[in-house]
C-alpha cells in the first residue's frame, strides 16, 4: 500500500497552483467570474480538510471498510465533476468576453482600392469586439443611446477614420456598401462621445477626400471653360453649351464662390474677367424671377462678398433692378413668377395656371436684403420684406402654408393691416418638398441675417416647425425611420422628396440658435428630429444599387421606403449632403463625413463623363450611362457642400458671420458688415 502524503505547507501550495491555474484559464471572461470559480474552489479544499479521506492506491485487499471508502471517494469525485461542469456553462452562456481597452494599429483594406493602397489606423477598442480582426466593415456598436435627454452617450465614436490615398479614384474602384448601417443613428440620438482626439483624426481624414473633391471641381470646370465658356450650361456627353436660362452664364455665375472657397482663385478671376467684359442683360427676354434671383443675383452677389471687387456688385445691382419690376403692378404685393429682363413685363409660368408660388416668392429675400445693404437702395428689401408681412396676416393655425396664391380679383375677401387685399390660397397642399421647401428656409435665415433683430421671421419659423412635428412627421416600418410626408386636403401623401432633406440641416441650425437655448425642449427636439431626417436621407443613397438617392421616395410598410413612382432618376441634387455639411459644422459628429464621402464616391462613380458630370435616369441602373445634362446647382451647391464638409479649415461660420442663400451663396451677416465696416474706416 502506497500512501500520498502531503504537508500542510505543500497543500497550501497546490491548493494556490490550482487557483492560479483557474484564473489563467479564465483571463478572457469577466472579471465577475472568478469569484465564483474561487468560492467552488475553497468549498471543496474545506470539505478535504475536514476528513474527507485521502486517496490511497491500495493493492489485493478486500476489505468492506475500503470498498466502503472506495465508493464515497467515487462519488466525492463525481460531485466535484458536475459541480465545477455546471459552474463553467453558467459562465460560458451568461458572461461576455471583457472587452480589450487598450489602442491598437488597425489595418484596413480602403473600399475600392486594390491591395497595394492599404492605410493604417489607431483606433479606440471597440466593446466586445476582436481588434486583431483586419478588413471588413467596421462593426455595429454593442450598446446604444438613443436618448439624448436621459443619459450622456459613453461610448467613443468607434468607425475606422482611414486617409485616402492621393492615388484612389472612385470612378473605377468604387462599389457602394449598401444600407442599413450606421443605424445608432436613426433615432437622431447622441451615440457617442466626440473627444477632441476624434475630431481631431476626423479633420486630418477629411483633409486627405477634400483634394478628391477638388478634383472633381477641377474636371468639371475644365468642361465648362473647353466646351461652353459663358454658356448657362455644359451638355457633358455631346460636349456642347446649352443657353437654356437666356445666356445669362448661370453656370459661370454661380460657381464663382465655389471656386473661391475651393482656393480656384486663377479660374475665379477668369470667372471675373467674363462677367466684367460680356456679361449684359439687355437682350435677355423672360425669366424665372425666382431661379435668377438664387442662381444668377446671388452668385454675383456671394462674390462680392468674398472678393470685394465692385464689378460684381454693379452687375448685380443692374440685375436687381430688372428683377424687381416682378412685383410692379401688384394687387397683393406678391411678385409674378416670370419677368422679361429687357422690358420688365411680368407673368406667370406656364404649368402654375396663373398662381403664384409660395417656395417663389417667399426665397428671394436673402439676396435683395443683402443688394439693399451694399447698395443702400432699400427697394429691394421693402418690397420682397412684404412678402412675409402678407404671409404673417395670412397666419395659419398650424405655421404651415399651401403652395398656391392667387390675387383675390375684384372683390377681395381680406386686406392687410396697410389696407391692401390679401391673396387666397388656390390650394390645400402642405408640403417641405417641391414649390414648399424654402420659404421655411428663409424664415429662419432671414432673422439670422438680420442679426436676430427681427423676432417676426423666428416667431413664424418656431411655428412653422410646431406645425411641421405636428402635422407632417412620420415614420417608416420596420425601421421607424423618420420622414415628413406631404398632406393634401387634408389627406396624407407618405412621400418625401430629395429637396426636403435640406429639413435637417434647417432644424439643427433653427436648434443651435433657438432663443430658449440649444438645452431647451424645443431645441433639442428639433435637433433630434433634424438629425434623424439626415438619416433618412443617407438611407435613401444608401439602400440604393448605385449608391444615389431617387428624386422622391414613397414609405412602403415592411420595407420602409421605396422609389417613387416615375421617380429614379437623380439630378445631382444637393439637398442631404447640405444637411450633412450643417450638422457636421454644429456637431463635430464625423459621420456626417462618411456618408458625404460615399455619397460623392458614388456621384464619382455614375455620374463622371470624359468633360464632367451628368444625371441620371435611373439610380436603381449600375449599368446605365449620365444624361446629357448639368444643372447648374452641381457647380453652386452639390460640389460645394461636399467640399466644405470635408474642409475643417473653411473661413465658413454659420452662427457667427454667414448666411447660405438657397442655392448655397453665403454672405455675410449684417452686424459682421457693419463691425467689417467701421474697422475698415478707421
Amino acid at each position: 500500500m502506497i500512501v500520498i502524503h502531503q504537508s500542510s505547507k505543500q497543500r497550501k501550495h497546490a491548493e494556490n497552483e490550482t487557483i492560479t491555474s483557474l484564473k489563467d484559464s479564465n483571463r478572457c471572461m469577466s472579471c465577475h467570474s472568478q469569484p465564483f470559480l474561487l468560492t467552488v474552489l475553497s468549498v471543496l479544499l474545506r470539505m478535504r480538510r475536514s476528513g474527507t479521506p485521502s486517496l490511497r492506491r491500495r493493492r489485493g485487499t478486500g476489505n468492506s471498510s475500503d470498498a466502503s471508502l472506495l465508493r464515497k471517494s467515487l462519488l466525492l469525485l463525481l460531485s466535484i465533476a458536475v459541480v465545477l461542469s455546471i459552474g463553467l456553462l453558467l459562465l460560458l452562456f451568461t458572461v461576455p468576453p471583457t472587452p480589450t481597452t487598450h489602442s491598437v494599429f488597425r489595418e484596413r483594406q480602403l473600399p475600392g482600392t486594390n491591395n497595394a493602397i492599404k492605410q493604417v489606423l489607431l483606433t479606440e477598442a471597440i466593446p466586445g469586439v476582436d481588434l486583431n480582426a483586419v478588413n471588413g466593415p467596421p462593426p455595429e456598436p454593442l450598446a446604444i443611446n438613443t436618448n439624448p435627454y436621459d443619459t450622456p452617450p459613453t461610448q467613443l465614436y468607434p468607425y475606422p477614420l482611414i486617409p485616402v490615398a492621393e492615388e484612389y479614384d472612385a470612378h473605377t474602384q468604387f462599389v457602394p456598401p449598401g444600407g442599413h448601417r450606421y443605424t445608432e443613428y436613426t433615432t437622431g440620438g447622441t451615440p457617442y462621445v466626440m473627444t477632441d482626439e476624434i475630431k481631431a483624426a476626423s479633420d486630418a481624414v477629411a483633409r486627405s477626400r477634400r483634394v478628391h473633391i477638388k478634383r472633381a471641381m477641377q474636371h468639371a470646370w475644365n468642361g465648362y471653360t473647353t466646351y461652353a465658356f459663358g454658356a448657362d450650361e455644359i451638355m457633358p456627353q455631346s460636349k456642347r453649351p446649352s443657353n437654356n436660362w437666356g445666356g445669362q452664364g448661370i453656370t459661370l455665375i454661380d460657381a464663382l464662390d465655389t471656386l473661391w472657397l475651393m482656393d480656384m482663385k486663377d479660374e475665379f478671376w477668369k470667372g471675373r474677367d467674363w462677367v466684367r467684359d460680356h456679361l449684359s442683360h439687355d437682350n435677355i427676354g423672360s425669366v424665372s424671377t425666382f431661379e435668377t434671383t438664387i442662381r444668377d443675383l446671388g452668385g454675383l452677389l456671394s462674390a462680392y462678398d468674398w472678393s470685394g471687387d465692385a464689378t460684381f456688385l454693379e452687375h448685380a445691382l443692374d440685375l436687381g433692378k430688372r428683377l424687381i419690376k416682378a412685383f410692379d403692378g401688384s394687387q397683393t404685393g406678391l411678385p409674378t413668377g416670370k419677368v422679361n429682363l429687357k422690358n420688365g413685363q411680368r407673368g406667370h409660368v406656364s404649368w402654375s395656371g396663373g398662381n403664384t408660388i409660395l417656395a417663389e416668392f417667399g426665397s428671394i429675400q436673402i439676396e435683395n436684403r443683402y443688394l439693399s445693404k451694399m447698395s443702400g437702395e432699400r427697394e429691394f428689401a421693402d418690397k420682397t420684406e412684404y412678402v412675409f408681412e402678407v404671409l404673417h396676416e395670412l397666419s395659419t393655425p398650424n405655421g404651415l402654408y399651401p403652395y398656391f396664391f392667387s390675387d383675390p380679383g375684384k372683390t377681395p375677401v381680406q386686406s392687410g393691416k396697410d389696407g391692401r387685399p390679401l391673396p387666397h390660397f388656390s390650394n390645400d397642399k402642405l408640403t417641405f418638398g417641391a414649390m414648399g421647401d424654402s420659404v421655411y428656409e428663409y424664415m429662419l435665415k432671414m432673422w439670422l441675417q438680420g442679426g436676430k433683430t427681427e423676432p417676426m421671421y423666428r416667431e413664424m419659423y418656431d411655428k412653422a416647425m410646431e406645425g411641421m412635428h405636428n402635422e407632417l412627421e412620420q415614420k417608416t416600418t420596420p425601421s421607424g425611420l423618420t420622414y415628413v410626408a406631404d398632406k393634401n386636403n387634408k389627406h396624407m401623401d407618405y412621400k418625401m422628396d430629395h429637396l426636403a432633406c435640406f429639413l435637417g440641416g434647417l432644424l439643427a441650425l433653427g436648434a443651435y440658435t433657438d432663443p430658449l437655448g440649444l438645452e431647451s425642449e424645443r431645441a433639442q427636439r428639433d435637433l433630434r428630429t433634424g438629425k434623424a431626417l439626415t438619416y433618412t436621407c443617407y438611407q435613401m443613397y444608401a439602400r440604393m444599387n448605385t449608391g444615389i438617392s431617387p428624386e422622391f421616395i414613397q414609405a412602403n410598410p415592411g420595407s420602409d421606403f421605396q422609389i417613387g413612382s416615375g421617380a429614379p432618376h437623380y439630378l445631382l441634387r444637393p439637398e442631404a449632403v447640405e444637411s450633412m455639411f450643417i450638422l457636421n459644422h454644429l456637431t463635430g459628429d464625423p459621420v456626417y463625413r462618411e456618408w458625404g464621402w460615399e455619397i460623392y464616391q458614388a456621384v464619382e462613380r455614375y455620374c463622371k463623363t470624359e468633360i464632367g458630370y451628368g444625371e441620371l435616369s435611373n439610380v436603381a441602373d449600375v449599368n446605365g450611362i449620365p444624361r446629357d445634362k448639368t444643372e447648374s446647382f452641381f457647380f453652386a451647391e452639390l460640389l460645394k457642400y461636399l467640399y466644405l464638409l470635408q474642409d475643417p479649415d473653411t473661413e465658413i461660420d454659420l452662427l457667427n458671420k454667414h448666411v447660405f442663400n438657397t442655392e448655397a451663396h453665403p454672405t455675410r451677416i449684417f452686424p459682421v458688415i457693419d463691425a467689417d465696416n467701421l474697422a475698415a474706416s478707421k
